[in-house]
């Protein structure tokens, strides 16, 4: 039986039956004898026991090794630690702090006009630096309360904002923001914006590093500089402008949270206050940032409770292209001139320029004389109006009326008014659409001239006069210089557009009036003499001609000179140029309408000011002070 033990003992009824040994019965199912075989119950406690002796042992074992191996463990774990904060130790020193991107760096120029009100910009990006110092605290405290509240104590970074980008990162989730205004700024200023692990790394061992070796006014002054604001506007300068038309120093409180809210989500909350939607989400956000201010002591209670939610202007913003380059162009090229470098540099320097400009007066003589094309398809023969033949008789009689124009014709309106003695230009209008027309008819067109040169015949004129009555075709500008001279007593204004240029806060040119005598006093008094004479009232007024092609009007007095002129032309079709036209009859009513709505504008921004109540020490001796001489 293969060595098998077998019982062959007596059984029930006499009858043998063999047992194998190893539990089975030849004649039943396996392990079925009580008390018999390894797996009966006899064999289950043996096995039981053995297993309670092993695990006995076992514990035996671990409580006699238990403290060398926690003594290893903790060996590892202090080798592994030393090697991390070694590793960052090494990486910290080598971490150098990346100088800030070429786009970061670059800034825009913005022109305002004499008022300090924005003209417009030159430049790749709508970005001016400031010193914090022109920020007001309030602001500040908004942009803080809103991004970061524990920028002021913190070191730099924030560990659990890094642990949730990094595992977003790793587990394919969505972006995580929630980074600190230091992070922020090493972001967009000092590094790439690609989401990965080693950019996230060293963005958290530059931000340690700039929180230790620069100040945080530092930090603030660069991340306000440089945040994104929509609208096309990076830092607080362009975004105060952009939204509410003020600089920086005057953004109030309500303002300032505004802007602060809008860093969270730039692209959409652009559109506040012209989109409802949009306004609203702002309005609430705006309302969480100014509560944090007012529970951090940042603004009182009352502050708080006053607060209301600011207009933004409307967007998008209109073009400059119709009138206001033509401004930006002269200004521009002077200042760059002024200040020894080219206009591309004026560009992306971040210069303010401050101009001579009357951007109210300007805006009005865009509505009183914008270019149009005026069809004639033949001989005009109605009968003018009692209005328009007082025009014409005022404008020098011309009979307009009479003249047979054929085809379309552009009728030209250049118009320029500067001061008297000092030389500041108030009013350059060259043209009604910049995009259209690029050049600048009162600055740079010749217009025949024809009488209009007639008060300065025989008279011996100096430099930079001296070829005037020789010059058939003067700029408007040129003329209106003439005039002032004599309205000056003799004393030639250089004409000039630039009053003053800063950057960051410092002062880097003034002007200042650049004179010369360019005629006799008793010449000056003579072209007075016959244009009062003519008039015989205050201010004086010449109009002038070249034939029915141009019409010429100058007004004056000792303070402002207005010149208007008019022409014509035949606009160039294909390869056909542009031919001069005789002026429309409406040409004498238009210029006068011109010349006394302008003046009348101007003027009247004194307010009752007297002029002569203050001495101008670039005007000769008893003259007064021109009503908008630059302040």
């Amino acid at each position: 039986m293969n060595g098998a033990d077998v019982d062959t003992g007596g059984g029930v009824g006499g009858t043998g039956v063999a047992v194998i040994a190893d539990g089975h019965d030849r004649g039943g199912s396996p392990g079925r004898g009580p008390g018999r075989g390894r797996h009966g119950a006899g064999g289950r406690g043996r096995l039981m026991a053995g297993l309670r002796r092993r695990l006995v042992k076992r514990r035996i074992r671990i409580r006699r090794t238990r403290g060398r191996r926690l003594r290893r463990a903790l060996v590892v774990l202090l080798a592994l630690l030393a090697n991390l904060v070694g590793a960052a130790v090494v990486a910290y020193h080598l971490t150098k702090i990346p100088e800030p991107h070429p786009e970061t760096a670059m800034q825009s120029t913005v022109f305002v006009d004499d008022h300090g009100d924005y003209l417009g910009r030159r430049g790749p990006v709508d970005r001016q630096e400031i010193p914090l110092s022109q920020v007001p605290r309030h602001v500040q405290d908004a942009v803080i309360a809103a991004e970061n509240r524990s920028f002021r104590t913190d070191t730099g970074v924030s560990p659990r904002a890094i642990a949730r980008a990094a595992w977003a990162t790793v587990s394919g989730g969505d972006r995580q923001g929630g980074s600190t205004i230091t992070q922020q700024y090493v972001k967009n200023a000092l590094l790439s914006p690609e989401q990965t692990l080693s950019r996230k790394a060293r963005e958290a061992l530059i931000s340690i590093k700039l929180d230790r070796t620069r100040s945080k006014d530092e930090i603030l002054q660069g991340y306000l500089n440089t945040v994104y604001f929509g609208r096309g506007a990076a830092g607080i300068q362009s975004a105060a402008r952009n939204y509410f038309g003020v600089d920086a120093k005057d953004l109030t409180v309500s303002q300032g949270a505004a802007l602060a809210s809008v860093i969270n989500i730039p692209s959409y909350y652009e559109k506040a206050g012209s989109d409802p939607k949009v306004t609203a989400k702002l309005v609430d956000r705006w309302e969480w940032v100014l509560d944090a201010m007012a529970h951090s002591g940042a603004i009182t209670s009352a502050q708080r409770a006053g607060a209301r939610f600011p207009a933004f202007r409307f967007y998008p913003p209109g073009d400059t292209d119709g009138q206001r380059q033509y401004l930006i162009d002269a200004a521009a090229s002077e200042a760059a001139d002024r200040l020894g470098i080219t206009e591309d540099q004026l560009a992306r320097g971040g210069y303010t320029v401050r101009t001579t400009f009357d951007l109210t007066a300007q805006d009005a003589t865009a509505e009183l004389a914008a270019d149009g094309t005026e069809k004639k398809t033949g001989e005009k023969t109605g009968e003018k109006t009692a209005e328009e033949k007082a025009a014409d008789a005022k404008a020098g009689g011309k009979k307009r009326a009479e003249v047979k124009t054929t085809g379309d014709v552009r009728v030209h309106t250049a118009v320029v008014a500067l001061v008297p003695g000092d030389g500041a230009v108030r009013v350059l209008y060259g043209g009604a659409d910049y995009s259209s027309q690029p050049f600048n008819d009162a600055r740079d067109g010749a217009v025949e001239a024809g009488t209009a040169l007639q008060p300065f015949s025989g008279m011996k004129l100096l430099a930079p006069l001296t070829d005037l009555t020789r010059t058939a075709a003067p700029t408007p500008l040129r003329l209106a210089s003439a005039y002032a001279t004599a309205a000056a007593h003799g004393v030639y204004a250089t004409p000039y557009t630039v009053a003053k240029i800063t950057r960051a806060g410092r002062t880097l040119y003034e002007a200042h009036p650049r004179t010369r005598t360019a005629m006799t006093r008793a010449d000056a008094g003579m072209v007075a003499k016959l244009l009062y004479g003519r008039l015989d009232a205050a201010p004086a007024t010449r109009t002038g001609a070249a034939g029915l092609r141009t019409l010429w009007q100058t007004t004056y007095d000792e303070h402002l000179t207005l010149t208007v002129a008019l022409f014509a032309e035949h606009p160039a079709k294909g390869k056909k140029a542009a031919l001069p036209a005789p002026l429309p009859y409406t040409a004498g009513s238009r210029s006068l309408s011109v010349s006394e709505g302008v003046w009348s504008k101007i003027v009247g921004t004194a307010e009752g000011h007297d002029p002569a109540a203050e001495p101008n020490p670039g005007l000769p001796t008893g003259q007064t002070k021109p009503i908008l001489a630059t302040r």
